[in-house]
């Protein structure tokens, strides 16, 4: 990693830091070179101002969560033929991944941008909104999956469905911030498991399932 390439990615890590602390209006650019150790040239060096440096950090965790969300639920397709089955894993394994976190996990971006919206261009909301398209595709093809071999015991937008799984995430985060305890994320996430056991899972296997559980 050449020294140009260090310094972007320590901007980009401070920044997010920030940003997730006290949001993106508070976060100076200042305080950020003060952080970095670097002049304000260095700073406008790798970006043109704070509405590009707004687009890569957003850029960037976004896929950073792509490839989260790669790594977990390609797992739990290699622990599970099932789809059903597949994805209960993949949600374990998430909860699992948050309740490691000794802080608790730190917050989303995307959610932060969505509050915060006014302060970023057009640019910016388009790819935030692209974003939480791409989950609900991601997760709504999982979905259809499960769905075709376990119908749904209620009729269910599934959509709506995909995009509980990052409104479970999204709302634990919150949660957990504001009680103060970092095991609000995972229990959500497992109730939201739970949750999608007794919504596609035959009662008889459902009943197996808690007999032996």
């Amino acid at each position: 990693m050449d020294r140009n390439t260090g310094a972007r990615k320590r901007i980009i890590e401070a920044a997010r830091n920030a940003v997730l602390e006290k949001g993106f209006g508070a976060t100076s650019i200042e305080e950020l070179c003060a952080e970095v150790k670097i002049t304000k040239s260095g700073f406008f060096y790798h970006f043109k101002d704070k509405g590009e440096l707004a687009r890569a950090l957003l850029e960037e965790y976004i896929e950073e969560e792509e490839r989260l969300f790669d790594r977990l639920f390609d797992q739990g397709k290699e622990l599970a033929d099932d789809p059903l089955q597949a994805f209960l894993t993949s949600l374990k394994l998430l909860a699992r991944m948050v309740e490691d976190l000794p802080a608790g996990h730190p917050g989303c971006l995307v959610a932060t941008y969505c509050y915060q919206e006014r302060l970023f261009d057009r640019q910016v909301r388009e790819l935030n909104r692209k974003a939480v398209l791409s989950w609900r595709a991601r997760f709504r093809a999982a979905l259809d999956e499960i769905a075709e071999r376990y119908p749904p015991k209620e009729e269910i937008d599934l959509d709506a469905l995909a995009d509980m799984v990052s409104t479970i995430l999204e709302g634990g985060i919150v949660m957990s911030k504001a009680l103060a305890v970092p095991s609000v994320l995972p229990q959500q996430v497992l109730l939201f498991r739970n949750m999608m056991r007794a919504m596609f899972l035959p009662d008889a296997q459902l009943s197996r399932a808690a007999a032996g559980a």
